[in-house]
């Protein structure tokens, strides 16, 4: 499944997104197809991680949040290595508690993404913070699921 590739089409179906959206992330260099990322003329072909990437950012607007968050969503997630399937992340047997959560910033005033924390997250909708939770695991099988 790793050297797997799938036409703009075939993630946008995979993935829920639009073809409009695929080009858009593609024009911000959100997600940027594995081969031939220019997109000119030719034909685009996203890989697994790529697809990965686009059901993260699925999954953040549908939450709620807009575009530029779920743009560095991707972003911080990418630089903390949360989104580098392999075979084994992608057995939907495994529970790898990749467990994740948009919680209000003390110190920015914006929601930023960190590990889950049932005590913060609690305390949160305490105060009447939110907090959006995020299961990469669950991700990670519905992509597996729709792959396969």
């Amino acid at each position: 499944m790793e050297d797997s590739f799938f036409t703009s089409k075939k993630a946008a179906e995979i993935t829920g997104s639009t073809l409009r959206q695929l080009q858009y992330w593609r024009e911000k260099e959100v997600v940027v197809p594995t081969i031939n990322s220019s997109g000119t003329g030719r034909s685009v072909y996203y890989s697994v991680q790529d697809l990965l990437k686009l059901a993260v950012i699925q999954y953040c607007l549908k939450a709620g949040l807009n575009f530029d968050l779920a743009a560095t969503t991707i972003k911080q997630a990418e630089s903390d290595k949360l989104l580098t399937p392999t075979k084994y992340e992608f057995d939907i047997k495994q529970n790898l508690n990749m467990r994740y959560m948009f919680s209000l910033s003390e110190e920015t005033g914006k929601l930023e993404l960190g590990e889950y924390d049932v005590k913060k997250a609690q305390s949160s909708v305490e105060t009447g913070k939110p907090v959006i939770p995020v299961c990469l695991d669950d991700i990670y099988q519905q992509l597996a699921e729709k792959i396969d």
